[in-house]
């Protein structure tokens, strides 16, 4: 009989984790529409119509009848606002720092880690006082509070980018004729497939990360489930994702100033595959043990890791990316990832219900980690390499070897020749 209450209440978590994932990641697949929408408006405009499309679907959730409205409301339509407030927010700091724009993105990415520490028990005291519909209430007047913050964004030129380590697509030099050749550039270009043919790094980087979501966020999701399975009372379980925000509120300053400095900055990819290769080997902790203080340790490390994830990744994009094409580059990245964090949550659910074993989960998120860091790191190694020879090649072809020319020569009446210049000159071509 408990063997079967088990059953039931893990097959309820895993089911609202996916409801959650569908809610949480959609909010990264509108990415190009707020690509497009940065470079027409701004911004600001688009932030405070993310923060107005936030708060409108949290209202609307209050009133829903059915689940099937709740994928309506809180889903789609909080989700696309917090996409266009998140996205342009991302774009305006690349566009305000140059010289510490790790260290800016390590703060502000520190609302993350404050919204991990604090929004679940929050959540949790809205529920109890105020009921599921005065808790969506709520929400929609803290997710207005992006209009506010919208509203202070000082417009900055755009017209400058600085220079990257990998090559701008170059420009297309053969003319659109008819209306399908313009519609399809213009769709090429917004959706920066241009980005993705021309510049090796930002493929790799695109593909790499969209396989790492693929298991990064299992452990998020299903770390409670599984300690809660295992005997762990609940509070002591929930305060197991409350350590990684915690701990991420005063590790991600200190990695910013670290990893911000100058002699980092050739290396910033490979310190992100690094962190990802962390993360993925700390998550077979979890099919060892699953003591309390084996857990603590284990969120501990994780924390770490994730540190280097959360500072790093829109970093790396900024540095492989010109900034002029970093809001269409944003959008086709946060949309492959979107869609491989939406595919995720469900596929570990099914793989748990089939093995009724937690521990698979935490197998396949190491397994999609670990792939992912091993190709990231290989790849950019390889291409590092092909830009050195390239470069050297380059080098050796346009430095020629000094040949020495005789000087121009006059021919007498006895027929006899005599050089003008005595001298013998000495070309070099650079």
């Amino acid at each position: 009989m408990k063997k079967n209450t088990k059953r039931k209440r893990k097959r309820r978590e895993t089911s609202w984790t996916s409801n959650a994932s569908f809610r949480t990641r959609g909010e990264h697949l509108p990415g190009p529409l707020c690509g497009i929408l940065v470079g027409r408006f701004g911004c600001r405009v688009t932030m405070m119509l993310g923060g107005l499309l936030a708060s409108l679907g949290m209202v609307a959730s209050s009133f829903s009848r059915s689940l099937s409205q709740l994928y309506l409301t809180a889903g789609m339509i909080t989700g696309l606002g917090m996409c266009f407030s998140f996205q342009s927010s991302i774009t305006m700091l690349g566009f305000y720092f140059i010289r510490r724009r790790v260290l800016a993105n390590a703060l502000a990415s520190m609302g993350v880690s404050l919204g991990v520490t604090l929004w679940p028990p929050f959540a949790n005291y809205l529920l109890e006082d105020l009921g599921w519909r005065g808790t969506f209430l709520v929400f929609g007047g803290i997710f207005l509070h992006c209009c506010v913050c919208g509203a202070v964004l000082r417009p900055v030129a755009t017209n400058t980018s600085p220079e990257t380590g990998e090559d701008p697509s170059p420009p297309s030099k053969t003319p659109a004729h008819g209306c399908l050749a313009t519609c399809g550039l213009v769709v090429r270009h917004h959706l920066a497939f241009d980005i993705l043919w021309h510049n090796m790094g930002y493929c790799v980087y695109t593909l790499g990360v969209t396989w790492m979501s693929l298991g990064f966020l299992l452990p998020h999701i299903f770390l409670v489930p599984y300690a809660r399975w295992h005997g762990v009372a609940e509070d002591r379980a929930a305060l197991l994702v409350s350590i990684f925000g915690f701990c991420n509120i005063f590790l991600r300053p200190v990695a910013g100033l670290v990893v911000g400095r100058q002699r980092f900055a050739s290396c910033r990819k490979y310190l992100f595959s690094l962190a990802v290769l962390l993360n993925g080997l700390t998550n077979l902790v979890c099919t060892v043990s699953a003591d309390f203080w084996v857990l603590v340790g284990y969120c501990l490390v994780y924390s770490v890791s994730m540190c280097g994830i959360g500072i790093l990744t829109f970093q790396v994009l900024m540095d492989i990316v010109p900034m002029d094409r970093f809001p269409n580059a944003l959008g086709l990245f946060t949309i492959l990832t979107g869609i491989a964090s939406l595919i995720s949550p469900p596929l570990a659910g099914f793989l748990l219900d089939t093995s009724n074993n937690f521990s698979y989960v935490f197998f396949m998120s190491s397994f999609f980690l670990i792939s992912s860091a091993l190709f990231m790191g290989g790849s950019f190694y390889s291409l590092q390499k092909k830009q050195q020879q390239g470069r050297e090649a380059k080098a050796k072809g346009t430095i020629s070897e000094a040949t020495p020319v005789k000087g121009p020569t006059l021919e007498d009446k006895d027929g006899h020749k005599k050089h003008l210049c005595p001298e013998v000159m000495y070309v070099t071509s650079v």
